[in-house]
């Protein structure tokens, strides 16, 4: 996955990756400028017949994918206390292992967060936001900005309460993709990933009694646990190209397919490969296409820029 050709997208991520590690107080090498705090477990993702009609991608088409899981927390403090209200939203990311092609490793993920929304509709605005909140006139520019954003307000004053458990959490995709059948039928999805066990939540005064690592402790004892994969579906007139405007509740959701989390890694295992591993917001696999949101491909290259740090580190 190279860096992006247009100098304009590249040095826009650059700067996000850099405000980043300034709003956690300076860089934390080997750890993500966001969402520093995680874990990888792995799994098995298993589709209904619904998935294969909507897409022909290999996992939604195989009797079963192997997958990489990773739950995590908001912020860039590798150890922001699963306590603390800043750590809400908290993410999920799902990688599909596909079979080899031509003697390479195929792999799709999907990555989501634990609330609808999303602050900005482009990379650029949401730089211009965190320069800022962090700058030394935020009590003035951070107002300014939001009285011209309404989007931003309603992320931020979303509530967040924090989950009982990563597997009691619900989490939403971004951005919107372009499903294509085996038979070239096109259909917008927006993904959302609901826990079997249902959503369940904690109050402030609940959360503020648990211990500052609650959820990643108790992730080994709960194993395994469920996750059903959704696709909403756009109708004609749906915004696809930007992931600040929701679609209706009422839009058809389709069941993909069930992700049975089954395994954690251990705890240096799991620091040393999420150095390495490097999750795409774009699909870049047959029968999932990118949307023209201009957020996907600001993401991709965030998350490289970021992913060749923690390697170098």
């Amino acid at each position: 996955m190279p860096l992006s050709k247009d100098a304009e997208i590249v040095d826009t991520a650059k700067g996000l990756v850099s405000v980043l590690h300034k709003a956690a107080g300076g860089e934390h090498p080997g750890f993500r400028p966001a969402h520093a705090k995680g874990h990888l477990l792995t799994g098995t993702f298993t589709p209904t017949p619904k998935a294969s009609n909507l897409s022909k991608a290999p996992h939604f088409t195989a009797p079963s994918t192997p997958l990489t899981v990773r739950f995590s927390s908001s912020g860039g403090l590798p150890e922001i206390p699963d306590t603390d209200p800043q750590s809400n939203p908290r993410g999920i990311a799902i990688r599909f292992h596909l079979p080899d092609s031509n003697g390479r490793r195929q792999h799709t993920d999907i990555i989501a967060h634990s609330t609808k929304y999303f602050p900005t509709r482009t990379g650029g605005e949401f730089l211009e936001f965190l320069r800022r909140a962090t700058g030394p006139d935020a009590g003035t520019a951070v107002p300014e900005f939001l009285g011209q954003h309404p989007e931003t307000v309603r992320f931020l004053e979303d509530p967040k309460p924090s989950p009982a458990s990563f597997a009691t959490e619900s989490f939403f995709g971004v951005n919107a993709f372009k499903y294509v059948s085996a038979e070239g039928k096109e259909t917008f999805v927006r993904n959302r990933i609901v826990p079997v066990a249902g959503l369940q939540t904690l109050t402030a005064e609940e959360t503020a009694g648990m211990s500052e690592n609650y959820l990643f402790d108790e992730l080994a004892g709960r194993l395994p646990f469920e996750f059903k994969l959704l696709a909403q579906v756009a109708e004609e007139g749906d915004v696809t190209d930007n992931a600040t405007v929701l679609w209706p509740e009422e839009r058809e959701l389709v069941e993909l397919g069930t992700v049975k989390v089954e395994s954690v890694l251990g705890g240096q295992e799991s620091l040393d490969k999420q150095k390495s591993v490097i999750f795409d917001p774009i699909p870049r696999v047959e029968g999932v296409e990118a949307s023209a949101d201009p957020l996907l491909e600001m993401r991709a290259n965030v998350y490289l820029v970021s992913g060749k740090e923690r390697r170098e580190a």
